[in-house]
């Protein structure tokens, strides 16, 4: 499909997109990572290193490419969606080739000054591909079945990938937010029954392809206290510390389930609970309001949005970081099978918080340049 991406004014200058920006936008960021930090402080009792102020480094940089990407002609990464697809999908071959492992998984790329983990960043770029791709579809493109099968690899092949490292959770990640597009592109609820259909079918092949530690998450899911001191002692931690900080808190750096180092994994995937105990319900109930301000802002965004490429790009990054945010809340509540998802901007984490960063700017971009028309048929709208 040829695309013009000819606008219907000219170029902006510089200063225009900066006047554009939304600062208010950039602020509320801040603020969460400012939380993160705060928490990671905690989190090493009362001490920058080593979590809190590398996060702040990467934090930093990450606002850099967030303003950078933002400022980029939205047309520009129309054009490019499929380059970075691929160049994203070899470092996910490249994982598979000489990946480094970690926590009994290989999911990495040692780079020398960070250790990459291409499949937080192929959330982003997937996004782009499929935002790319249905970008100019029209109704009737959409529901010719063949239409579909290019989608679907564009999907398939980084989730087959990812299964591989393994990583449960970034696969799921991924499926869930394709599955956004595909249903905000125009795809018919027919075809997801269809789907799921299929995938209710196939779940005793998968569970038969599963790891032994993937299994036990999900028995232990259902009965946490069946091995309290083994596969069960995460979620119990977490839920005595979640329901030990009750309305208030404990008070900073005063959380016993934390700092007594019965709660694992406290900077990274179950950092929320540590917030919660430390600062109750209140705190909790505090960070999600901010979280539920950024998927506002995100909606909103692409409401604005007069393209359909940026359309589908803000719905699919804030249809990403809402996943984010549910999957790991839901995960340390007890709600879902333990899978490693970080909590945005608060986990301890170099690729995730780059990746989450990236995506905003690819948001900002799209609400940057919300008044550029790409035609969707490829002529100009002048025409």
């Amino acid at each position: 499909m040829r695309l013009n991406l000819t606008a219907d004014r000219g170029p902006m200058t510089l200063g225009q997109k900066l006047w554009h920006f939304s600062w208010f936008f950039l602020l509320l960021l801040c603020v969460i990572a400012g939380i993160g930090f705060g928490m990671l402080y905690s989190a090493a009792n009362g001490a920058w290193d080593p979590w809190a102020s590398r996060q702040a480094m990467r934090f930093g940089v990450g606002l850099v490419l967030l303003l950078a990407i933002a400022l980029t002609d939205i047309r520009i990464w129309l054009r490019y969606a499929y380059v970075l697809y691929v160049l994203v999908l070899a470092l996910l071959v490249g994982v598979e080739v000489m990946g480094v492992i970690g926590m009994g998984a290989q999911r990495w790329i040692d780079l020398g000054f960070i250790q990459l983990q291409p499949s937080e960043v192929m959330k982003i770029v997937l996004v782009l591909a499929l935002a790319r791709y249905f970008h100019g579809a029209s109704l009737e493109d959409i529901g010719r079945p063949g239409f579909l099968v290019f989608p679907l690899v564009l999907v398939g092949a980084p989730v087959v990938l990812v299964l591989r490292q393994p990583d449960l959770g970034t696969a799921i990640m991924m499926t869930m937010t394709a599955a956004v597009i595909f249903f905000l592109a125009g795809v018919r609820m027919w075809k997801f029954a269809l789907v799921g259909a299929a995938v209710l079918g196939a779940l005793p092949v998968a569970w038969s392809l599963m790891h032994g530690y993937q299994r036990r998450r999900i028995l232990t899911f259902l009965d946490p206290e069946s091995d309290p001191l083994g596969a069960g002692y995460h979620i119990l931690q977490s839920k005595i510390a979640l329901g030990s900080g009750g309305v208030l808190g404990k008070g900073f750096m005063h959380g016993s389930q934390s700092h007594l180092n019965f709660l694992p994994e406290k900077q990274t995937d179950f950092i929320f609970t540590m917030l919660a105990e430390e600062f109750g319900m209140a705190g909790g109930l505090t960070l999600l309001g901010l979280y539920m301000l950024v998927l506002v802002f995100g909606f909103a965004i692409a409401l604005r949005v007069r393209n359909q490429f940026g359309r589908l790009v803000a719905l699919g990054v804030t249809g990403t970081f809402f996943f984010y945010v549910f999957i790991n809340i839901a995960m340390v509540m007890g709600l879902l099978p333990v899978v490693g998802v970080p909590l945005p901007l608060i986990s301890y984490g170099g690729t995730a918080m780059l990746s989450i960063l990236i995506g905003f700017g690819f948001l900002m971009s799209a609400y940057v340049h919300r008044d550029v028309r790409i035609s969707r048929h490829g002529t100009s709208e002048d025409d």
